[in-house]
């Protein structure tokens, strides 16, 4: 059975599979683009709970991330930063860590901070500059060794590495540990250097929101289960077949590998967990991330939503976003994909939180759980060589996601657009 006028199936609705569509439709081709669940958007969705905006995970926009420059229209997105820099947990305090060029007294204040050395905090300025005078893909393409290795390297004590590097980057890369590829740390560095840090006033949804706007009717079909994909044809779970010039497969690692059937190696994964709790009042201060540089608890980072955009609670409440790795989630519960936490987590966040926040935090009350089990493609110093991997299979057999770039929305976006950019070249070669 033909798909009808379609070019080219797409199998994801994600980012990467909206950029892909985009691309196609803007060189005059016709995408159709299959989504299994209710709508468009991938692991970056935003529910509304009781007049609540919760995001799946913890998500962020870095905004220096070039091909979401080129591709979202910031203004529309009413982008809202989180302040430059940090609170670090280290000795039953906060302590504030600024970025000095652009919260400089806050630097000035924070030198006597106890995280690092004083000849730690010298470094970091240094890092940002050696990072920013190279160009990313020198950065994308240098030496393959892990985050802490390079950080070591680069003069930082362990006292430094441990109590802001491990939950800052820590949390960026979904991996405490810091065994990710240093190239990755040094491009997430590169790119807070380079811009803000922020979320659309209305929740990261409205980030694949505004991009299937700009499809034509009819290049979105939801609610269809894709159970097996062929050269130029997919199968769905009601027995359709459908067929086009070529399909692209741009869902996460693990399903794409599962749909593809041994021409693509499953790249594995790394999951987080992100509890959303309901406060009573708005919360105080700046819209800062906030750290654990104890190392104690399951929490490695949280922060105050409301008080980033107001819209993510209803007036006259606050909105606790709250975050745990995989390092710190009972075994049984990392070995089983889409097992809910909740129940072995919130007693000992609850306790977390209260000793953090004191009697405040026992008025909280939880909303929802969000576990990804596929957050980041498992990418590793040795995985991620080439950073970037090729998008085609065949002729009419493609594929697209983060997992073919590197983690984050840059690498999704860029993804797609690259897969559509050479499957066109390739259509019209033939």
């Amino acid at each position: 059975m033909s798909s009808g006028s379609a070019d080219v199936l797409i199998v994801g609705g994600g980012l990467a599979g909206l950029s892909c569509a985009l691309e196609l439709q803007g060189q005059g081709l016709h995408p159709l683009l299959l989504e299994r669940s209710d709508r468009v958007g991938g692991r970056v969705r935003t529910d509304e709970v009781d007049g609540f905006l919760l995001d799946r995970g913890f998500q962020v926009l870095l905004e220096a991330y070039p091909v979401c420059r080129e591709l979202l229209d910031y203004a529309a997105l009413e982008l809202r930063s989180f302040y430059s820099g940090a609170l670090v947990r280290v000795e039953g305090a906060f302590h504030r860590v600024a970025d000095p060029s652009r919260e400089l007294l806050d630097a000035i204040r924070g030198v006597a901070a106890p995280i690092g050395s004083f000849s730690d905090k010298l470094k970091v300025p240094r890092l940002r500059s050696e990072v920013r005078k190279k160009e990313l893909d020198e950065i994308l393409h240098g030496e393959p060794i892990s985050t802490e290795a390079d950080l070591q390297g680069f003069g930082f004590s362990r006292r430094m590495i441990d109590t802001f590097f491990r939950p800052f980057m820590g949390g960026i890369l979904l991996d405490r540990g810091l065994t990710a590829p240093s190239r990755l740390f040094r491009f997430y560095f590169r790119m807070m250097a380079d811009g803000p840090t922020s979320v659309p006033a209305g929740g990261m949804e409205e980030i694949p929101r505004q991009l299937a706007g700009r499809l034509t009717d009819g290049t979105i079909r939801t609610g269809v289960t894709v159970e097996r994909v062929g050269k130029g044809e997919v199968e769905l779970a009601s027995g359709e077949i459908l067929s086009a010039r070529a399909v692209v497969v741009a869902t996460e690692g693990p399903e794409a590998a599962r749909l593809l059937r041994g021409k693509l190696a499953n790249p594995g994964s790394r999951g987080t967990t992100t509890l959303w709790f309901e406060m009573p009042e708005p919360a105080e201060g700046d819209p800062v991330l906030i750290l654990n540089g104890e190392g104690k608890g399951p929490v490695n980072h949280m922060a105050f939503m409301d008080r980033v955009s107001d819209r993510y609670a209803p007036e006259g409440k606050g909105l606790a976003a709250v975050n745990v790795l995989d390092d710190a989630l009972p075994e049984e519960i990392r070995m089983q994909p889409g097992a809910d936490p909740t129940a072995a987590l919130l007693p000992a966040v609850d306790a977390q939180m209260k000793e953090w926040f004191g009697s405040s935090a026992r008025k909280w009350q939880h909303l929802r759980t969000y576990r990804i089990d596929h957050a980041h493609p498992l990418q590793t110093p040795r995985s991620f060589d080439p950073p970037v991997r090729s998008s085609r299979l065949g002729r009419d057999l493609w594929v697209a996601g983060d997992h073919r770039e590197n983690a984050s929305l840059n690498g999704a976006l860029g993804s797609g657009r690259r897969a559509a950019h050479q499957l066109v070249e390739e259509l019209a070669g033939g």
